[in-house]
């Protein structure tokens, strides 16, 4: 019986150990800088004599202690203009109300660092549920204060191409027939800024590109067993990444910070430099 008991207890040290290793690693992955990820979208009737434009997608920044302040998001905002993007695109969600949070942050706090964004043309951006459920006017406030350009079920005409903005779907404020209308009524190829990325799923087939966050990529995806949970109404159909369907692709980046708990596993942190141009 001793040595069953010896046995027992040595292996109980070793799962609390592995345990503490894993929640370390998950920190770490947390913090770490994220990963740009690079894509090229050909599209069909690209202007001609119109240079590709690129553009940087972020999402999900949810300014909070401990994994997120906002000298952290100041860093990533360097490391953003050394990429020299043409239009900055940010998919919502700036502040996190999560349990575990060691400080909360206001949205003119949370947004303050974005303001030294420098793109060549614009940045643009939409509201994610945590907006929503936190301060949409004072989320509304910042970003005008930080020289961003917030789009509500609207579009406008960023250099050659049309960019359409859709509000928050998984708080039902989305209206793609009313942002649709609005980028159709501009010149040049159509995308669409969306916080969710479930809006896809509707056919628009005169829109070549969406681009989209809210997911976190599953944010705790084990290997071999893949994200716990997607927030999505399809699973992981449109959980993460690079997505062709129906001549048209949705790219949906993992996002910059955390949700629920300060931890990411199997899922870093990532935004997207896409160039668009002709085939």
């Amino acid at each position: 019986m001793r040595r069953l008991s010896r046995i027992l207890q040595r292996l109980f040290l070793a799962l609390a150990l592995a345990a503490i290793l894993l929640l370390g690693f998950s920190y770490w992955t947390a913090v770490s800088d994220p990963v740009v990820r690079g894509a090229r979208v050909a599209v069909s009737g690209w202007p001609s004599r119109t240079a590709p434009l690129r553009l940087l997608l972020l999402s999900d920044v949810h300014v909070g202690g401990p994994d997120m302040p906002p000298a952290r998001l100041s860093r990533i905002v360097g490391q953003i203009n050394r990429l020299e993007p043409d239009i900055v695109l940010i998919a919502g969600d700036f502040v996190t109300d999560k349990r575990l949070a060691t400080h909360h942050y206001s949205h003119d706090e949370a947004v303050a660092p974005l303001a030294g964004l420098r793109p060549r043309l614009a940045t643009i951006a939409v509201l994610g549920n945590h907006d929503h459920w936190r301060d949409a006017p004072a989320a509304r406030r910042a970003l005008a204060r930080a020289g961003i350009r917030l789009l509500e079920n609207g579009a406008v005409q960023v250099g050659p191409v049309a960019v359409g903005g859709l509000d928050d779907d998984f708080t039902d404020r989305a209206d793609l027939p009313a942002t649709l209308a609005a980028v159709r009524a501009l010149k040049g190829p159509k995308l669409i800024l969306s916080h969710s990325p479930d809006p896809f799923a509707e056919p628009a087939p005169d829109v070549f590109l969406m681009l989209a966050g809210h997911t976190h990529c599953g944010q705790i995806a084990p290997p071999l067993i893949g994200p716990l949970s997607t927030m999505s109404d399809y699973g992981r159909r449109y959980a993460c990444g690079l997505v062709r369907e129906g001549g048209r692709t949705l790219i949906v980046t993992a996002g910059l910070g955390t949700s629920g708990i300060p931890l990411r596993l199997g899922a870093v942190p990532d935004m997207w430099l896409v160039e668009i141009g002709p085939p």
